[in-house]
């Protein structure tokens, strides 16, 4: 039977989805131990937490640096990529102690290895779209990333108007420091920001009110029946397991 565990650190809210209590632990005291490191080398560097543009991280821990990484892709401030990074360290950690299904949402940032399809839905605030569809993940023992940033839902600080821009990558870190970049410049009009993407991104799909917009490749797409007890708190994505 598969557990669904909420778990709590802080500033981060996650849902892990696992098939045992093992793997719920060792995804959590991946998320633990990544936040307690994130967090000393902020004492050191401050600055690494509040700027909007990318930052050169020299030396350790690996989180920062990746972090620090994507975020000189993407063009953003490393922050943009935190909420990945946990989720990445936490899938990370399961994956180290056996397991070969792990999700972890963290507020809609999406890292996971499945060895069954599962179902990403997308939750897009007030659009009519929000809720009615969801994303077929294939099987896949690679960690990977659905991160979602949104102008008009949470809390995260954005300079667009999108209600969600969804980035699919191999790297959940880069997808969420894209994701970030995209949201705060794309527009309905001007899609020219998808043209300079990394080639480490695979897809992205936007929503604007009832518009949305597909660049790349993205998994499939089904009709979904929204289930608000299955969206994280203060999360964009929300997840169910294929039946």
């Amino acid at each position: 039977m598969t557990i669904r565990y909420h778990f709590e650190l802080r500033e981060t809210i996650a849902t892990i989805l696992a098939d045992n209590e093992e793997v719920i632990q060792a995804a959590s005291m991946g998320m633990r131990t990544a936040r307690s490191e994130l967090e000393r080398y902020l004492v050191r560097d401050p600055f690494f937490g509040t700027s909007y543009e990318p930052v050169q991280v020299p030396d350790h821990p690996i989180i920062a640096r990746r972090m620090a990484q994507a975020a000189e892709k993407a063009g953003v401030g490393p922050m943009a990529a935190v909420a990945g990074a946990v989720a990445e360290h936490g899938v990370a950690a399961a994956q180290k102690s056996g397991a070969s299904f792990c999700v972890i949402d963290n507020g809609g940032d999406i890292a996971l290895i499945t060895d069954r399809p599962v179902r990403i839905g997308i939750y897009a605030g007030e659009s009519p779209l929000s809720g009615k569809y969801a994303f077929v993940i294939r099987p896949t023992d690679e960690i990977y990333g659905i991160c979602t940033s949104s102008a008009t839902v949470g809390h995260s600080f954005s300079f667009g108007t999108a209600d969600s821009v969804t980035v699919f990558s191999s790297d959940p870190i880069l997808a969420d420091a894209v994701a970030t970049a995209v949201c705060n410049v794309l527009t309905i009009s001007d899609k020219s920001c998808l043209d300079e993407l990394d080639t480490e991104i695979d897809g992205v799909y936007a929503i604007f009110n009832d518009t949305s917009i597909i660049w790349g490749e993205v998994p499939p797409l089904v009709r979904a029946e929204k289930r608000d007890d299955l969206i994280t708190t203060g999360g964009l994505g929300f997840f169910t397991r294929e039946s």
